[in-house]
Parts: structure tokens; sequence; C-alpha cells
């Protein structure tokens, strides 16, 4: 043991210290300098500016500079298709050359969706559905209707279309609503031929309010009137009106039985 502490003194010991811990400090050095001179530590490409470009500009710049790529598409509205709309790494990063820059490029083409159930629903209720399945609404345009706002059709470049009809995510569908102006209109009664106090209680079923009487020809006996003519009339191109409309009648002396139906001559 007093020979070990007696060398650690020596001369030797020192030298063989000295060198061996300027042996490690070498190979050390030597490690960093060759990893540094091997991976080109500080020095790259800088990544350019890509987003905004049409995806075969972009390519051809990073083929040029010596980069690899990979291209994702995602559908974005209102974007021009074809566009790239991010990059990774950022622009200005440097990188080494034949780095792999990813790139997320607008599809050219939008997926399709089905149109949601959105019949009988109100507009309001409407246009969140659509909106929530990236839809939009195009042109609205009332028709009489009960219901004030209530869907009553949807169509899509001019053709009626259903719930579940396949139609490109961001598309606008036209909606055809109610105006609520059908809760103040009923149908005219076709009073033709009705006796008096029949087309009185059909009026007044109506909703409608009965007008002027005017009579036609002799009146014998009153309680024996049919109705002749009528205003407002019930045609194909006029089959409603508000309620309340007076309706003004004219009324014949109705016809006996016999003279309504003669017998047939004896042969």
């Amino acid at each position: 043991m007093n020979k070990f502490w007696t060398y650690l003194k020596t001369k030797d010991f020192r030298n063989n210290f000295l060198a061996a811990i300027g042996t490690v400090l070498a190979i050390v050095l030597i490690a960093y300098l060759s990893l540094g001179q091997y991976t080109r530590h500080g020095s790259g490409i800088p990544v350019p500016q890509l987003s905004g470009l049409p995806v075969e500009r972009a390519t051809a710049l990073l083929d040029q500079q010596g980069f690899r790529y990979q291209i994702d598409s995602v559908y974005v509205q209102d974007k021009t298709p074809g566009t790239i709309i991010q990059q990774d790494p950022d622009p200005g990063t440097n990188v080494k050359e034949g780095r792999t820059i990813y790139l997320t490029m607008v599809t050219t083409q939008a997926p399709t969706i089905s149109l949601p159930d959105i019949e009988q629903s109100t507009y309001r209720e409407a246009a969140a559905i659509l909106s929530n399945n990236g839809l939009r609404v195009g042109d609205t345009t009332y028709k009489p209707d009960i219901a004030r706002d209530r869907i009553l059709e949807i169509s899509f470049n001019g053709q009626p279309i259903k719930t579940g009809f396949r139609l490109p995510k961001g598309s606008k569908v036209d909606l055809v609503l109610g105006d609520g102006a059908g809760a103040n209109e009923v149908d005219i009664p076709d009073l033709m031929n009705q006796d008096l106090d029949a087309a009185r209680f059909a009026i007044k079923g109506s909703g409608l309010t009965l007008g002027t009487i005017t009579y036609q020809g002799a009146i014998t006996d009153s309680s024996s009137l049919v109705v002749v003519s009528q205003s407002p009339m019930r045609t194909d191109s006029t089959s409603k009106t508000s309620i309340g409309t007076r309706v003004n009648l004219t009324v014949s002396q109705a016809k006996k039985q016999d003279e309504q139906q003669p017998e047939p001559p004896q042969p």
C-alpha cells in the first residue's frame, strides 16, 4: 500500500495521468468536429414561401431547390382549388437539401353530401341545419301557406330536390317559404243552383259575408228561390278569397217539380 502512494507521487504517474486526460479530450473534440462536419451544422437551405401558390408552381420550386415533398388535400369553401394553403416547415426555415416538405392543397373537387331533412322546418331552423352540413341558403321565394316562413319546396340549379339528395359541399339551395297569407284565405263555395237558405248557410260556414241579393224574374214564392249567379265565382284560375269577403247573389224563382221533369209523351 505504501508503494502505491509512493507511485502516485512520482513524475511518471503525473505524465501518464495528463496523457490520459489529453487523449480523452482529443477524442471528444474530434468527434464533435466530425459530427458537425457530417451534419453540416449551422448550414442549410431556407424553405421557400409556398402558401398561396398553385400546386404546380410550388412543386416545381421545390424540385428546383432539391427538396422532396408530400401533398395532402382538403376542401375549403371559397378557396381556389389547387392552391397551397399550408406548409411544414414554415417559410424561411433552414433545412438540409433533400428534406421532405409537407404541403396541404385545396382539393379540386368538392365532396358530395346528402341534403339534410329540412322539409317543414322554419327558415331559421333550415338555415342553421344547412350551415352545419356545409351547405348555404340561395334564393328564397314565398307562396301562400298558413305557416309563415315554413319550408315548402327545395331546389338546386332549378330542379326540385328531396331529403337525401347528393350535392357538392358548399352548394346553395333555393327555398320556397310560406308567406302566412293562407290563414286569411278560404275556398270560394260553389253556390250555383242551390236554394237561397242553403247558400246563406254555405257562405257563413266558409267565413264569408252575404252581400246583396238580386231577384231575377217574377217572384211568387220567397221560400223557394235558387241561386243563378254569384260574385265572386269559383273558376279554374280563382279558387280562394279573403275571409269576410262579401258574396253577392242573384236568385230566381225555383221551378216546380213537375215543370223541371215533364212526363215523357205517351206512345
